[in-house]
């Protein structure tokens, strides 16, 4: 059996019937599109859904889109005929900026927008997820994780006045 696994910003395509893609999602997520006349389908990891620094334009979701279809195309697959799974989009810091909600969000809208059906999703709560799919068949399996920790405050101390040179 053939693996691949990304990360963050990165994308896979493929077509092979041995070929399984795989990652592991926290506050990110993962879209899996499938074009089953040309038997090809392919995942990204997305990071972030508007992000404005050059460094960051891979992981952006128009960006990341964009060059997993481009590569899907590439192998054969037709636009018009995208199927889609969506996941990820955990709460991994509880108290803070709430990430995976806007990348669930840009997911579903994104898939809204261009038309293309989405046969199944698994998208927020707490827990990270381990992502498995089988580009050639559309195939996913997914399982959580163990729930994440909950980040605290240090508590503070007092302070020893001593000035070092």
């Amino acid at each position: 059996m053939s693996s691949l696994y990304i990360t963050q910003g990165e994308i896979a395509v493929g077509r092979d019937h041995d070929m399984v893609i795989s990652t592991i999602l926290g506050s990110c997520i993962s879209i899996c599109l499938w074009d089953p006349v040309a038997e090809v389908g392919g995942m990204n990891h997305l990071l972030l859904p508007d992000a404005q620094t050059e460094g960051a334009q891979t992981s952006s979701g128009a960006v990341a889109m964009d060059r997993l279809i481009n590569e899907m195309m590439r192998h054969g697959a037709e636009r018009p005929r995208l199927r889609a799974k969506l996941f990820g989009g955990s709460s991994m810091l509880s108290g803070r900026t709430d990430i995976g909600l806007r990348n669930a969000e840009f997911g579903r809208k994104y898939l809204l927008n261009e038309s293309i059906p989405c046969d199944a999703e698994s998208l927020g709560g707490t827990q990270a997820r381990r992502l498995r799919y089988w580009p050639k068949t559309h195939i996913a399996k997914m399982r959580f994780v163990e729930e994440a920790p909950v980040l605290e405050k240090p508590v503070e101390q007092a302070a020893n006045d001593v000035e070092l040179f």
